[in-house]
């Protein structure tokens, strides 16, 4: 099914009043929601029996989406916004104003603004950053369709947004801001 502006305008509504919905990115489809709703992170957590202490991504459409969950001079921040749009994650000092389901009880915050159109589009039509974490149960590989995230979760999910992960073999990158060194390659 084609993503229609009213389609995307619908799921963003869907992640802003709650909801956990599924959307392709730069390697896999993601789970996601809004970042400050706590039992709609707890939804996605459960469905990947995944241990909170692990955190979460941020992704969002811009950088503007990024601020209020970041703590970075603007020199910091134009250095690692230069990989952006793109399909690099940056480990962050959160701001005070992120919560610890979301940095895994940690002072820093994973967050991407990405180049993928449908994620993007969704973090745009949610008017937010939204939680981005493979939409796969633990222990199995990532979803690379929406017919395999239907196979994961069936009708556990709020929605589905369609359309393809881009060429990635593995899920994107993953940096620490201070050092540069790789997380995950």
């Amino acid at each position: 099914m084609h993503n229609s502006p009213f389609r995307l305008r619908l799921t963003g509504q869907i992640v802003s009043q709650g909801g956990v919905i599924a959307y392709p990115t730069e390697a896999v489809f993601g789970l996601g929601c809004d970042p400050l709703d706590e039992i709609a992170v707890e939804r996605i957590l459960t469905l990947k029996q995944r241990d909170w202490r692990k955190g979460l991504i941020l992704l969002a459409a811009n950088l503007e989406q990024i601020h209020p969950w970041i703590s970075l001079s603007s020199e910091e921040l134009a250095r690692i916004s230069a990989h952006w749009p793109g399909p690099s994650t940056w480990v962050v000092p959160a701001s005070q104003n992120t919560p610890d389901w979301i940095t895994g009880g940690r002072d820093e915050v994973a967050v991407r603004v990405t180049a993928h159109p449908v994620a993007a589009a969704l973090a745009q039509a949610a008017n937010t950053a939204i939680v981005s974490t493979s939409a796969n149960p633990a222990q199995c590989p990532p979803a690379r369709s929406a017919l395999a995230v239907r196979r994961y979760f069936d009708d556990q999910l709020d929605g589905i947004l369609t359309g393809p992960v881009d060429t990635r073999a593995q899920p994107t990158p993953i940096r620490h801001w201070r050092t540069g060194d790789w997380l995950r390659r």
